[in-house]
């Protein structure tokens, strides 16, 4: 299983490892060619802005989208969640959204970096907690019907799944658990 991590900007190399770790042969995916030759793709956290001005200056958008629709699974943490929303809540829009997801957002809601947490999450489907790292996070305000909520903190969803799609608002590839990974890897196989 070839799973890419789109490597624009963010924690590439800490999802390249977790990947490792679940049993996926991971890519670093920049071009329209390399989305073509992976069987699902990660979109990490970062500067969601920034990652979408990247995705449009380097032609990935339509070919991500297009890939997406097909049916490939994708999994966005933090930033990457943002530019799948296809709603975004609130005076910070996000322009160059893929908008694969049926999720409203609110960025940087959690706070600055400054405010950034750790906690303790019950994910659907998971034996213990698994410990979310929270760095300037979106909130999600709206899921879809076709949205299953995975994980939540203090009531707000914080994982959520739709079909081949994963988003988180926060940052599993910091901690050393590989199960987010894991289950995304699955989700990948099955696709």
């Amino acid at each position: 299983m070839k799973i890419g991590v789109l490597a624009l900007q963010g924690d590439t190399r800490e999802h390249l490892r977790a990947l490792e770790s679940a049993g996926a042969t991971p890519v670093e995916v920049r071009t329209a060619t390399q989305v073509e030759e992976v069987d699902a793709l990660i979109i990490p956290g970062g500067e969601s802005t920034t990652i979408g001005k990247l995705l449009d200056r380097f032609g990935l958008l339509e070919p991500l989208k297009e890939r997406v629709g097909d049916g490939m699974p994708l999994f966005g943490t933090c930033a990457g969640l943002i530019l799948m929303a296809n709603e975004i809540v609130g005076g910070q829009d996000a322009p160059h959204r893929l908008g694969v997801m049926d999720i409203g957002v609110r960025r940087n809601a959690y706070g600055r970096q400054v405010d950034s947490f750790e906690a303790e999450l019950e994910v659907s489907g998971f034996d213990g907690a698994f410990t979310a790292v929270f760095i300037r996070a979106p909130i999600i305000e709206r899921v879809g019907r076709t949205v299953e909520v995975l994980a939540t903190s203090d009531d707000i969803p914080v994982l959520v799944r739709q079909g081949n799609l994963v988003a988180s608002s926060f940052h599993p590839e910091m901690t050393g658990d590989a199960r987010l990974h894991e289950m995304f890897v699955e989700i990948s196989r099955g696709a």
